[in-house]
């Protein structure tokens, strides 16, 4: 695949400062075409369910952020994606670089770098370091994980819509068929990592945010805690329709461990964040942080799952999750107007079996086969969605 099918036109002539986006913006207008199947355009698509609520942005706007300070580790992480990405035109989107090492260490493998930096302190250092870069480097006052709120009214940075950001930067949809040159690197934030991945889920099976422009690959730090509930199995006490959707929807790949205290905390004003209590800082110390990468499946969407149905898929698992232990044959009962005993002969499973024994790729193929069936245009009880995140 050749890289200008996804172009950064701004970064055609020198490298620059740039604050895009000064002015205020409303939520709406043009967006981006849509994807109804797995060939087509991508289109933002009404919000609904879950995603009209803005509760998965952090509440506390002086939460402080975890850094990459080291160089060694820098080091590291270039070599690693390096290596997952052979693709010599690398184009990285970098989430909250803070005091640029990461972003120095991408910028001499020869890749192309949009640093995302919510924290007007560090801008100044971040935009000085275009000076030893030519065509490679751009910086916007943004925050990644505030991108396109929902029923926010007003959006000024560091609040943006990636509808404006992207169309600022030259960068173009691409096909769900192809792969995408561009890739998301950073750190989850620590308080918040279970409403972004669902925010992130949300955007993802409805084609929205940053993959209405195709299949975007995330490669971000996250507590190890929350990685295991992301790659659990039935066998797993963690198992849940946050692990069923990520497997469902990505590839995912461990890419590297470190611990918590080679990362740097910076509060709001770029000082060093300063612990209270001396044994919760010892106890966060000992804990880990992975580098995983979350890459969208090609074949994600099918005929029965879609971007326009996928609300109902979250809202089955969500059914199913909240009476685990009851029986596959149970589960398909409660729903009407379903054919239990032809749905089970269709996916090969003996109803006795408990729902959560379920893999991930049986419960798509569950939904699939369900949708399939014409009697069910409305199979699934109207309960509400807003419970959906357990």
């Amino acid at each position: 695949m050749s890289v200008p099918r996804l172009m950064l036109s701004s970064l055609a002539g020198a490298g620059r400062f740039c604050v895009l986006g000064s002015g205020a913006a409303r939520w709406g207008g043009g967006r981006a075409p849509r994807r109804g199947l797995s060939d087509l355009h991508p289109q933002l698509s009404p919000s609904q369910g879950f995603r009209d609520s803005p509760s998965w942005m952090p509440k506390n706007r002086s939460e402080p952020r975890s850094y990459i300070t080291n160089p060694k580790l820098a080091t590291t992480l270039v070599q690693i994606l390096q290596k997952e990405n052979r693709n010599r035109h690398q184009l990285f989107l970098e989430c909250n670089p803070g005091p640029g090492i990461l972003t120095q260490a991408l910028l001499e493998s020869q890749a192309k770098v949009i640093a995302l930096e919510c924290n007007r302190t560090f801008l100044p250092h971040l935009q000085s370091l275009r000076t030893k870069v030519t065509r490679k480097l751009e910086v916007v006052h943004c925050d990644f994980f505030k991108l396109d709120p929902r029923n926010s009214g007003i959006v000024k940075p560091p609040i943006m819509l990636s509808e404006t950001l992207f169309q600022n930067l030259g960068i173009e949809a691409l096909p769900w068929s192809e792969d995408n040159p561009l890739r998301v690197v950073g750190i989850f934030p620590a308080k918040n990592e279970k409403k972004i991945l669902w925010k992130l889920l949300y955007d993802l099976y409805s084609s929205t945010s940053i993959y209405s422009y195709g299949r975007v690959q995330l490669n971000m730090f996250i507590a190890e805690k929350e990685y295991e509930k992301l790659v659990a199995d039935p066998q797993n006490n963690l198992y849940q329709p946050l692990s069923v959707l990520w497997q469902v929807a990505c590839e995912i790949k461990l890419l590297h461990v470190e611990p918590w205290s080679s990362f740097s905390v910076y509060n709001q004003v770029g000082g060093p964040k300063k612990s209270k209590n001396k044994e919760s800082l010892e106890q966060i110390n000992k804990q880990n942080m992975c580098f995983i990468q979350l890459t969208p499946l090609q074949n994600l969407f099918t005929e029965n799952l879609t971007s326009v149905n996928y609300d109902i898929f979250f809202h089955m698992l969500k059914q199913c999750f909240m009476k685990r232990h009851a029986t596959l044959m149970d589960h398909l009962q409660s729903l009407s107007p379903v054919n239990a005993v032809a749905i089970l002969k269709e996916i090969e499973k003996d109803g006795d079996m408990k729902i959560t024994d379920l893999y991930p790729e049986d419960f798509k193929l569950l939904f699939e086969t369900i949708e399939s069936f014409r009697e069910s245009c409305r199979w699934l009880f109207d309960d509400s969605l807003e419970d959906i995140i357990l």
